[in-house]
């Protein structure tokens, strides 16, 4: 019985919507940051955006209601910097 609700609490966490991409108002390109498929995107410049750009660092955007977001500051030291149309904006060092 334990398992059956493991089981739907999972299933039912991956049914979270994701913001489309193709409605933002954010300039995201590319397949998935950090490996083809992540819901994570990088971030191209606009009006909005040129305020977080840096030579040192990728601007990359999550949806703001991703269960892994802490997973991935850790792994990477992004650093939050902004939030727009569902996403959450952040600066990841490069070098």
């Amino acid at each position: 019985m334990r398992s059956i609700i493991t089981a739907s609490l999972v299933l039912l966490s991956a049914c979270v919507p994701v913001p489309d991409p193709a409605t933002t108002g954010l300039p995201l390109f590319g397949n998935g940051y950090r490996f083809e498929g992540d819901i994570c995107r990088r971030v191209g410049e606009d009006d909005f955006t040129k305020q977080f750009l840096d030579d040192a660092a990728d601007l990359v955007a999550c949806p703001s209601d991703a269960e892994n977001i802490g997973v991935f500051v850790t792994d990477t030291s992004a650093r939050e910097v902004g939030r727009r149309d569902g996403y959450t904006l952040f600066s990841v060092p490069i070098r």
